[in-house]
């Protein structure tokens, strides 16, 4: 068959989804056949707060193990817009040091929550504003920037997500595509946004919801459209990254937690789907 129908795609995961050790976060990984961890945590600290001694201790850990690192998971963004620019670049640049000695070009990041009384257009001149000079930190230090679709930030829905993307308009800020989030603001993620944003799409996590409640769950089980979604990247030739984000156990602001259970079976969920498709997970 045409090798751009049926790709290969690298799995990734969130290891603190798993454990907050990353010995075991790694074991775990390795068990289910990824070749990645995407980092956004080690031994309860997020990466915005690790120190360069234990960011070593991270990298020897998982370079022992054979892992590599598909992106730095950071809360950049994931604050109140009242904040000013500042604030979240200089972030940004401790963020970058940490992706650099993890070998990873990819940084995660959020586009704002706002206060009870605002809506998304009074805080739109502020997001682009700090949407574009994150990008341009991003830009100087050879790193890529993928927003995700979080609910209750400026970019929860396809349309404002285009709004970024063509605002900005930066070779650093791309999308990291979301289904379960989408889900969770009322979208249906295939048929309402996939067209729209595929242009811009860089990075898949994995993750389904469902409609009435929100409750995260594996692949396939929820109204996340993963299947129609996972087919149109497969047909597409997509060939990045699928990284499990579970969220099976427990959900807060900074991210949630799954367990090497409930994440075993989000990451066997997901190669079914895969499988079922022609798709390869490496």
């Amino acid at each position: 068959m045409n090798p751009a129908t049926n790709p290969t795609w690298t799995l990734s995961g969130f290891g603190d989804e798993v454990d907050p050790d990353p010995k075991i976060q790694a074991a775990v990984l390795l068990a289910l056949g990824a070749s990645h961890i995407e980092v956004r945590s080690a031994w309860g600290t997020n990466v915005v707060e690790l120190t360069d001694a234990q960011v070593a201790e991270l990298k020897a850990i998982l370079d022992e193990s054979g892992l590599k690192v598909s992106a730095v998971a950071s809360p950049i963004g994931k604050v109140d817009i009242s904040l000013p620019v500042e604030h979240e670049a200089v972030r940004l640049r401790r963020i970058i040091e940490v992706a650099k000695a993890l070998d990873t070009k990819y940084i995660r990041m959020f586009s704002f929550f706002r206060a009870e009384d605002q809506g998304p257009e009074d805080i739109r001149d502020a997001v682009m504003e700090r949407m574009a000079v994150l990008a341009r930190v991003a830009e100087e230090s050879g790193v890529v920037l993928i927003h995700e679709n979080e609910k209750d930030i400026y970019g929860d829905t396809p349309e404002r997500v285009l709004d970024l993307m063509e605002t900005v308009n930066s070779p650093a800020l791309r999308a990291a595509w979301d289904n379960a989030n989408f889900v969770q603001v009322g979208v249906k993620p295939y048929t309402d946004a996939y067209a729209m944003l595929r242009p811009h799409l860089e990075y898949l996590q994995v993750k389904d919801a469902i409609a009435g409640s929100g409750e995260v769950v594996p692949t396939g089980m929820g109204d996340g459209q993963l299947v129609e979604t996972l087919t149109a990247l497969s047909r597409d030739g997509y060939t990045g990254f699928a990284s499990l984000e579970p969220h099976l156990a427990a959900q807060h602001e900074l991210g949630g937690f799954s367990g090497p259970a409930a994440f075993g079976e989000a990451a066997r969920a997901f190669r079914a789907a895969t499988d079922a498709i022609g798709v390869t997970l490496a």
